[in-house]
């Protein structure tokens, strides 16, 4: 996918017109073909990453200045620097880097060797989609519906750390503005969803009817309620559709993944904002689930949740919520295949877990949560989970991804 963005060629005050088009021709031509216009000064209020060509040295003091009419208007963005392997333009990349970084900013090079080079080309489109993730971060609205469960005792930080850290501004709604929502709902749309979530299962057990229309009466009304406040993500106080609705969400918060919102389960701000990162970064679904099992012998990791986005799994069957035994879980059974783990935390949310491994098998064990997955880490170890845990919950995409999201932390943040 083509990323819109801006460039600024940065000359040193001593070369003539002509001499520095010559010396940046060829790739500024590369940055046109890969969606970029070039920017002055003036338009550098526009929300679009800008990308510093660095023609030649002695550009430092010129680059700064640049970098700081930048950062007047977007405080904070990492700054994005191309070289070229002639002229001293690295030399001159790497030392203002190293200033920048000095003073607590943070950015990248990436430098292209010729107008051939595809590892460079690579890494720019990859650096322009880290910046364009990070600004639909911060302009991204996470609904809170009700307030975080009461057993997440570490996993509910302030909404002003989540908005300082991670961007998304945190937007709370109360559970009976979800309850009225589910009360207006339309009874044609709610009829139509549980037909298609009873169509496309294998089976049916523990629920009726009834409760299959009560969970997308939910979903229909959690649906209303992300498009009045236009949100981006979503967590819900679930655990109170159980106790005074007898239904749970999880039918909404599975289809609302898979149509492109984001949703958490139990109001968890944490495992919603790392599932909405993962999701931006690599354009992956995905799943939240607890951490049921650990065999430390193997380096195996045991994941359960009650609900899954139905694109992840092969088939599934519709079950009662585990806990409860009331209202409609969904029991997901995934491909075999590699995966990665990862979940945030810190009273700042400034720490990270990263993992890797394969998906070697699925579960059924009556005493979890519905879907069940059996994942053999490759990369990582099930025992920082017991010696230094970030709390619970645990999100899961598919592939192997730890670099590509350790890259994006240290540069983005």
């Amino acid at each position: 996918m083509t990323v819109r963005f801006g460039f600024t060629t940065v000359l040193p005050p001593y070369a003539g017109a002509e001499q520095q088009e010559a010396v940046v021709a060829r790739y500024a031509e590369i940055l046109v073909s890969l969606g970029g216009s070039r920017r002055e000064m003036a338009d550098y209020d526009d929300p679009a990453p800008l990308v510093f060509l660095i023609a030649t040295g002695g550009t430092e003091r010129a680059l700064l200045g640049l970098h700081a009419r930048r950062q007047a208007s977007f405080p904070g963005e990492p700054v994005l620097l191309v070289t070229h392997p002639g002229n001293n333009s690295l030399p001159a990349a790497l030392e203002v880097l190293a200033r920048l970084q000095q003073d607590g900013a943070r950015g990248r090079i990436v430098h292209l060797r010729d107008a051939d080079d595809e590892r460079g080309i690579s890494g720019l489109r990859e650096a322009l989609h880290d910046v364009q993730v990070r600004g639909a971060l911060r302009t991204a609205r996470v609904g809170l519906v009700g307030a975080p469960s009461d057993w997440l005792v570490a996993s509910s930080p302030p909404s002003a750390v989540v908005r300082e850290v991670w961007g998304p501004e945190v937007v709370a709604i109360g559970m009976d503005e979800l309850k009225s929502a589910m009360a207006a709902a339309d009874a044609t749309g709610v009829k139509a969803r549980a037909s298609a979530l009873e169509r496309e299962a294998v089976g049916r057990a523990e629920p009726l009817a009834e409760d299959l229309s009560a969970a997308s009466r939910v979903n229909e009304g959690l649906r209303a309620v992300v498009a009045r406040h236009a949100l981006t993500a979503v967590t819900v106080r679930c655990f109170d559709l159980v106790v005074e609705d007898a239904t749970s969400g999880c039918f909404a918060l599975s289809d609302l993944t898979d149509s492109g919102v984001i949703a958490g389960c139990e109001g968890d701000l944490v495992s919603t904002v790392t599932m909405l990162w993962a999701n931006l970064v690599l354009g992956a679904i995905p799943w939240m689930a607890n951490p049921a099992d650990i065999d430390e012998s193997d380096d195996i990791l045991t994941l359960a949740h009650c609900t899954v986005p139905r694109s992840l799994v092969e088939t599934y069957r519709l079950r009662s919520h585990f806990e409860s035994g009331l209202g409609v879980g969904i029991q997901g059974m995934l491909s075999l295949g590699p995966v990665t783990l990862l979940r945030l935390g810190g009273s700042m949310l400034d720490q990270l877990w990263l993992a890797e491994g394969e998906v070697a098998s699925c579960g059924d064990a009556e005493n979890l949560c519905r879907t069940q997955v059996h994942i053999a880490l490759s990369r990582g170890d099930v025992r920082d989970l017991l010696a230094a845990p970030l709390g619970n919950h645990i999100v899961m995409v598919r592939g192997h991804h730890a670099d590509r999201l350790a890259s994006w932390r240290e540069t983005m943040l």
